[in-house]
């Protein structure tokens, strides 16, 4: 799951809020693209970070709480400070030193794509009313709004709905709609915005729509706007159903980056993380 999450991510940092120009030209799985702030090809952002965050929580067994997940965040920006995050966000966490500072300073009123981005792993939990419990107060640190909380829990729902095998991958719409307060438009096909409702749009309707990874990551681009976070949770949800085949490129997982938190440590955290999730069920 983070392995492709990453490489989601990675692929589609290449296109974020990129001309419409680059993403006809450059968008067919040939190489991975610099990022226009300055992100190297092959390299992930904040949402594989936050997401790895959760995940390891998960594998650690600690307490879900507020105060635990902050400390975490915190933990993996200052361990690995990588481009991606937005640049206010960026600065308050350079600027924060522990979570009760965190805590105090920031202003959750967010409905943006920030918590739903790092949720994926969350689907992992062994129950529904779990899943949705813990993505509300994942999501309720830095985006305590409805869209914030819904987005979040949308996403791990639709990991949770492929990782338990409640049903067929054509009726994904249908289950997160019935868990869920916000009415998903599961056909969009506009640009996407930094959006927590325009980000589960893409999201589902993708899911919906294609049945190979490569589909997935070609089609999650092909939206424009914020379309790494789609990509990233796009491949890290289908990682976890047996109805999207693996048909990716070869490159996409030689070149992703291997330095101390890169392609090995996420292919052994992964590992971890699900052997977590089995003594769940």
């Amino acid at each position: 799951m983070l392995l492709e999450i990453a490489i989601g991510d990675a692929y589609g940092a290449g296109f974020e809020f990129a001309k419409r120009e680059k993403i006809t030209q450059f968008n067919n799985l040939s190489a991975y693209h610099e990022h226009g702030l300055g992100i190297a090809p092959g390299h992930y952002t904040d949402d594989t970070q936050m997401s790895l965050a959760l995940a390891e929580l998960i594998i650690d067994g600690e307490t879900w709480d507020k105060q635990t997940i902050t400390r975490k965040f915190i933990d993996c920006f200052k361990r690995d400070q990588r481009l991606g995050y937005s640049k206010g966000f960026y600065a308050f966490l350079n600027s924060i030193s522990n979570a009760d500072e965190f805590l105090a300073k920031i202003k959750p009123n967010s409905v943006a794509n920030g918590a739903a981005m790092r949720s994926v792993p969350i689907g992992l939990f062994p129950t529904v009313e779990e899943v949705r419990h813990k993505a509300e107060i994942q999501a309720s640190i830095t985006h305590n709004t409805p869209i914030g909380i819904n987005s979040s829990q949308a996403v791990a729902l639709a990991s949770h709905y492929f990782y338990y095998k409640l049903g067929p991958k054509s009726q994904l719409g249908e289950f997160v709609q019935s868990h869920t307060d916000i009415q998903w438009d599961t056909n969009w096909h506009g640009e996407v915005a930094c959006c927590g409702y325009e980000t589960v749009n893409a999201l589902l309707s993708v899911l919906l729509s294609e049945d190979s990874y490569s589909a997935l990551l070609t089609q999650s681009v092909a939206f424009g706007g914020d379309v790494d976070t789609i990509a990233a949770c796009a491949l890290g949800i289908a990682s976890l159903s047996d109805e999207y085949k693996n048909d990716l490129p070869s490159f996409l997982y030689e070149e992703l980056e291997n330095n101390d938190y890169g392609k090995d440590y996420l292919i052994e955290r992964s590992r971890q993380l699900h052997s977590a999730a089995l003594a769940f069920k």
